[in-house]
């Protein structure tokens, strides 16, 4: 009996005790959504202009992510400061912001952190996806620190008397459609893999691939890479190195044989126009 009754004390503490853990998630998942309500309360009064359209405090530690339409942005749970910018996780090694911005539109490029036009000039510009054509152009680059990069890092694809380099993601919708159109135009490509999206699996797959432009295109049609070996991707190291020098901080970004320099997807005719253009 004292065996039973033993039994029944231990079940009956183990019940409390689930219960108190529920009790606990439950009133943690009522102060989260508390937080949201209050910070919510605190950007209308000081941000009038953004419509807020969701608000998580559970995500990342310490900070809240605020979507503002297609906008990206942080904020500390007293909702005082604002952070702009991304959130890298240095563990996973992945761009959280980023990810974020492609799972809110998967056809969408993952762009800078500024683009397009403030709404109001005293809120500033969150993190945001650009569309074709929205990214603004970037300062022109030296085509020798260009040409130094190695090709270790690199897919030659295409003919032609101009040359294009690419600085792509493999998860990028807006860098597959580039792909696509560059196919179709008379110009050899030089198409550099970056992982702004955690694709360096992905590009180091493609690298070490036999037939590395076969790879290229599963790889944008999302098939699975399998090279079998290993090989030297020192220069996937140095696309990243060179993009990071230069601000490419979303994809694609395309780099003309003269060092002009656009960030963003265009179609086949500005291409086309662009290309003419004489080389300074």
């Amino acid at each position: 009996m004292e065996f039973k009754w033993t039994t029944w004390k231990v079940a009956g503490a183990a019940l409390a005790l689930t219960g108190s853990v529920a009790a606990i998630a439950a009133a943690a998942h009522a102060a989260a959504g508390d937080d949201a309500a209050t910070i919510k309360a605190a950007l209308v009064k000081r941000l009038p202009k953004t419509e807020i359209t969701t608000i998580d405090c559970e995500k990342i530690e310490g900070v809240c992510e605020v979507q503002a339409r297609q906008n990206l942005f942080y904020i500390d749970r007293s909702a005082r400061y604002l952070i702009i910018g991304r959130v890298y996780d240095m563990e996973t090694k992945q761009d959280l912001t980023a990810a974020r911005l492609l799972e809110m539109n998967p056809d969408m490029l993952v762009g800078a952190g500024v683009a397009g036009e403030q709404e109001d000039a005293a809120e500033p510009t969150p993190a945001r996806q650009s569309g074709a054509g929205a990214a603004e152009p970037l300062p022109r680059i030296d085509p020798a620190a260009l040409a130094a990069l190695p090709s270790s890092g690199s897919v030659v694809m295409g003919k032609g008397g101009r040359t294009l380099t690419v600085f792509s993601d493999f998860r990028c919708g807006y860098c597959k459609r580039l792909h696509e159109t560059l196919a179709t135009l008379d110009v050899k490509v030089v198409e550099r893999p970056i992982s702004v999206l955690g694709t360096r699996p992905i590009s180091e797959a493609v690298i070490c691939a036999s037939d590395k432009r076969r790879a290229v295109n599963e790889a944008y049609d999302g098939a699975a890479i399998t090279s079998g070996r290993r090989c030297d991707t020192s220069g996937l190291d140095a696309n990243e190195a060179f993009a990071r020098q230069h601000g490419f901080t979303g994809t694609p970004v395309i780099v003309r044989d003269d060092g002009a320099v656009l960030h963003g997807f265009r179609p086949r005719e500005f291409l086309e126009t662009w290309l003419k253009e004489k080389v300074s």
